[in-house]
């Protein structure tokens, strides 16, 4: 099976950072493959949280995660503090996709990226929904912001 190749966009609009604690690393000394999940999480988190939203209520609808691609670069260790950047990609009826790449913050190694795909979905019923006219104008804007930017 080949392996999976993500290409990155030239900029991102949000970063936070996360420090890798002893519960993130397998006995391998490194950082978990589940753990990333984690820490990718956390950030996605502080990015709605950004956004001015939480997760389970985004214009009264809950997000959920449809699904996550990861491509690792390199390991992560224990103490060191992870530079996560995020950017709203492939905004489409029901959702979109939150891509992320994640860096060592003090040598800039690049250990991780890959993207999230975001879902909304009714809170009751739990049926999928259409993305919020609010959030959309949000995440377009961003998007049409660093386009500018980048040319």
């Amino acid at each position: 099976m080949p392996r999976i190749q993500f290409d990155l966009p030239e900029r991102f609009c949000f970063e936070t950072e996360i420090q890798i604690y002893i519960s993130h690393v397998n006995q391998g000394g490194h950082l978990d493959n589940a753990q990333l999940l984690t820490l990718v999480s956390e950030a996605r988190v502080r990015f709605f949280r950004w956004l001015g939203y939480r997760e389970s209520n985004v214009e009264g609808l809950a997000t959920v995660v449809g699904d996550m691609v990861a491509q690792y670069k390199s390991e992560g260790f224990h103490g060191e503090t992870m530079r996560v950047e995020m950017v709203p990609a492939d905004l489409n009826k029901y959702g979109f996709d939150i891509v992320f790449r994640m860096t060592d913050k003090a040598s800039g190694r690049e250990v991780s990226r890959g993207k999230v795909g975001v879902v909304f979905v009714e809170k009751a019923s739990k049926k999928v929904a259409g993305v919020p006219e609010a959030i959309r104008q949000r995440l377009s804007a961003i998007q049409e912001d660093l386009g500018r930017r980048s040319a």
